[in-house]
């Protein structure tokens, strides 16, 4: 009665009713219409919804609400058919907030009918939940599956038998030599340095990370950085194949060679004999501890950053300060086969544990770079242009950029604008209420 008041009395009362429903419900439904054998259009034509392929009428999928994304990517106006089988992608939890932080995209995920299927594996070294048969099982389902996505794993400060952590294996096992971290300014918060876009690469299977230390004699350490030049002009390589695919301009080697002259120097050269391979794009290095202060200072004169694995480490974190912290920054690792997506900043938050205010917007960000890896590149934009939105909108914030919001508040207030989303009811997998569904078709009719 309430749709009825609401659409008008009339003849196409059901028609305006059907393309409202229709609108909420992009691609799991379909409109049908049933017509008499008449060239007239019967006033009294029936409108019904059924699951695509379980009618013998003629279905056509519509989707009359406008699809208002801006970004850069072509995205067609009307939803894509919904995928006939689902990728299968490794999920790994982590320590800290990791688990809460998947939950989140998990949800959303459901909520925009992502056609994602997840396998998901528990590894830590802080809980008691890591083995050799564990992290065999994760290889297993990521060599398998080629693509990922995790949280971090902890590691222990405490020396028990195992130099290389669990994390450190994963990288080294599946050959993840790239880490690819993009810091961009979020419109709609603002810091000290707005529209801030650079990218910083790191390599991640060698230097100080090689898990290489001894004591040769009692009371000295040795700690050996390793530096090859196979592996430094293959990360060089990938900075500058990055670079020409993303229509970037320079790439700035980081380095201390000054002080570790072969080390360091032998990174260096093989950065400047990559880089005579690519005339169109400048090349300067900078030393490490002076990259550190001209981000500081001025970030903009940065594009892409190339360097070994502890300054990555260091300069990935001090980056996302600049543009929100460790919340806000996506980040990835390839390898030739395989891409792990995860936040940028790699901190567990262990004391925000249960307490519902970790910030999910890097690995929601994440989730989306992941999707468009995969080529769904609509449901990446839809991700991905939903969490811009609520940042942009500023109603909704966590802790860590000045709110008071949860991280279940937060997503929620994504999912609510993720374009024509769908608003279902129980008997078709959703959870949405009587109420609530005829509250969104009557939003949804044009009158």
């Amino acid at each position: 009665g309430s749709v009825e008041k609401r659409a008008g009395y009339g003849s196409s009362i059901r028609k305006k009713i059907a393309f409202a429903t229709a609108s909420l419900m992009y691609d799991g439904l379909c409109v049908e219409k049933e017509r008499p054998n008449s060239s007239q259009e019967n006033p009294n034509a029936v409108y019904s919804f059924t699951r695509k392929g379980l009618s013998g009428c003629q279905l056509q999928p519509i989707c009359v609400r406008p699809l208002n994304l801006t970004s850069s990517q072509g995205v067609s106006e009307t939803p894509p058919a919904r995928a006939d089988s689902t990728f299968k992608v490794t999920m790994v939890p982590g320590d800290g907030v990791g688990p809460e932080l998947m939950t989140a995209v998990k949800e959303v995920f459901k909520a925009a009918d992502v056609p994602v299927e997840f396998e998901e594996f528990h590894l830590s070294e802080v809980q008691n939940m890591a083995s050799e048969e564990k992290l065999e099982e994760v290889l297993s389902s990521m060599k398998n599956n080629r693509v990922a996505i995790k949280g971090k794993i902890h590691t222990p400060m405490e020396y028990k038998g195992e130099l290389a952590s669990y994390e450190m294996r994963l990288r080294r096992k599946l050959d993840l030599f790239a880490n690819v971290v993009h810091v961009k300014s979020l419109p709609g918060y603002s810091t000290r340095h707005n529209n801030l876009d650079l990218v910083i690469i790191r390599e991640q299977t060698e230097g100080e990370y090689s898990s290489l230390e001894h004591e040769s004699v009692s009371g000295v350490v040795e700690c050996l950085k390793i530096i090859t030049r196979e592996k430094s002009r293959r990360i060089a390589k990938f900075a500058f194949d990055y670079a020409t695919k993303k229509g970037r301009s320079k790439v700035t080697a980081v380095h201390k060679a000054n002080i570790m002259k072969l080390g360091d120097g032998l990174f260096l050269q093989s950065c400047a004999e990559v880089a005579e391979l690519y005339p169109k794009i400048k090349y300067e290095n900078i030393i490490i501890d002076n990259c550190c202060m001209q981000l500081v200072q001025n970030p903009y004169q940065f594009d892409v950053l190339v360097m070994p694995n502890l300054y990555g480490n260091i300069i990935d974190n001090l980056a996302a300060g600049l543009v929100g912290g460790a919340g806000v920054v996506p980040g990835e690792s390839y390898s030739a086969e395989y891409a792990v997506f995860e936040t940028g900043a790699r901190h567990p938050f262990a004391q925000a544990v249960g307490r519902n205010i970790a910030n999910p917007t890097a690995m929601l960000l994440s989730a989306s770079n992941m999707l468009r890896h995969l080529n769904l590149e609509y449901h990446s934009n839809m991700v991905s242009e939903a969490v811009k939105k609520v940042i942009k909108q500023g109603k909704v914030r966590t802790r860590d950029l000045g709110g008071y919001c949860t991280t279940g508040d937060f997503v929620q207030a994504v999912v609510a604008c993720l374009p024509c989303r769908a608003v279902r009811t129980s008997d078709l997998g959703g959870y949405a209420t009587n109420d609530e569904f005829t509250r969104a078709v009557i939003g949804n009719l044009t009158v």
